[in-house]
């Protein structure tokens, strides 16, 4: 199931305790931990934050800036897919908190939130809106039912609701998000936008595209107006308009559209960012599915040299990019490449996955038509045999 729920605030240090001198080494490490976080530069967010908490334990066990250093790690761990990790810490700061604050502290509904957005991540949506429900109700009684915090949490449960295809519900809530963001800050303010972008891309899923569109490009004016034409919110708003012409079969539009919101991501973050690879992998395919090989060859290939770097040659997701490129390289008769491109990626399945996934299954049958493509019938024919054991026993189970 498509997941879409909002990313959880993330505390920082600044927010939390006034600056002493015991406490600025721990206030540097939560702000440059911060600012890599923005970046995507998680390895170095995980130091950063990882030696805040060092400082923070010093504070005393009890401290809301160790529940304010355990929350920053539990998103970082979160989006790295360490759900067990991000779960243990956000439980423990939230035990933090309570003991420090009182059950009705608003920190305490930024954690449940976190925790909600962790939930739903894991697919326990019964759990997830039991908590978003919960924080949205403390938000109201301690913050007031027009507050930003009570439109984020509008906003959250209305993506949970999205992705459980309770379309009308979503729209209302997202709906009142939207109404308390322009009431407090403006119709025009770029913090308006994000219950914009929730409410188009419900359209876009429901086949509204003219509301979509009309959406997105609202957005689009805001953020320009607000922000300027090379600001990487720009990008954000330029590409899922990209994707809905695409969806529309609007080519022509689209593929502009693409091309320049990468050029706003590498002017503003560099060639070989981790954060490009969204972007990278969406005009890939956009490439790929018109036939336009030699279009996405090289976009595969620096998708896979910024992995190499920023994940390291282990990583599934390197794998899953070899793939692509490896069927790339097969349908332009680059027949050796593709070989050895497909050992890589089975190398790297098989250690993470084990022999018997059913991605080594996909993987191996890959292969087999490269192979049968070159001629090869009896190399194929036992790696099309390991496959379909794998399958076999994975319908057997």
């Amino acid at each position: 199931m498509r997941l879409a729920v909002a990313v959880a605030c993330v505390v920082l240090g600044s927010a939390v305790a006034a600056a002493t001198d015991s406490d600025a080494l721990w206030e540097k490490y939560m702000a440059a931990g911060a600012e890599s976080f923005g970046k995507g530069q998680y390895a170095e967010a995980e130091n950063m934050w990882v030696a805040a908490r060092k400082e923070a334990e010093g504070f005393g066990p009890r401290d809301v800036r160790l529940a304010a250093t355990l929350t920053n790690l539990a998103e970082l761990y979160r989006r790295q897919n360490k759900l067990a990790e991000a779960g243990s810490l956000d439980r423990h700061a939230l035990v933090i908190t309570k003991k420090a604050e009182g059950s009705r502290h608003p920190q305490v509904a930024t954690i449940l939130n976190n925790l909600a957005t962790l939930y739903a991540t894991q697919g326990l949506y019964g759990d997830a809106e039991r908590l978003f429900r919960r924080a949205l109700v403390l938000r109201e009684r301690t913050l007031g039912s027009n507050s930003l915090e009570v439109a984020t949490s509008l906003d959250n449960l209305g993506l949970l609701y999205h992705d459980g295809d309770r379309s009308a519900e979503a729209e209302a809530l997202h709906r009142r998000a939207l109404a308390i963001r322009e009431t407090v800050l403006g119709r025009d303010h770029p913090a308006v936008t994000v219950s914009l972008a929730h409410l188009a891309a419900l359209y876009a899923d429901d086949d509204r595209y003219a509301d979509a569109e009309r959406t997105y490009e609202r957005i689009l004016s805001i953020r320009q107006s607000a922000l300027g034409g090379d600001h990487p919110d720009v990008a954000a708003a330029i590409e899922p308009l990209a994707d809905l012409y695409r969806r529309q079969g609007k080519l022509a539009q689209a593929e502009p559209l693409y091309r320049r919101a990468l050029g706003i991501r590498e002017r503003a973050l560099g060639a070989e960012n981790a954060a490009l690879l969204p972007t990278l992998e969406a005009i890939a395919t956009f490439f790929t599915d018109q036939g336009r090989y030699a279009d996405a060859e090289p976009l595969y290939r620096r998708i896979v040299a910024i992995q190499e770097k920023s994940l390291g040659a282990g990583d599934p997701a390197l794998a899953t990019s070899l793939d692509r490129l490896a069927e790339l390289c097969r349908r332009q008769s680059q027949f050796s490449e593709a070989e050895q491109l497909y050992k890589r990626a089975l190398a790297i399945d098989e250690k993470t996955f084990g022999p018997n996934h059913p991605q080594v299954a996909a993987l191996l049958e890959n292969y087999a038509v490269l192979l049968h493509q070159m001629g090869r019938e009896n190399d194929a024919s036992p790696i099309e045999s390991r496959a379909k054991a794998i399958r076999g026993r994975q319908d057997a189970s």
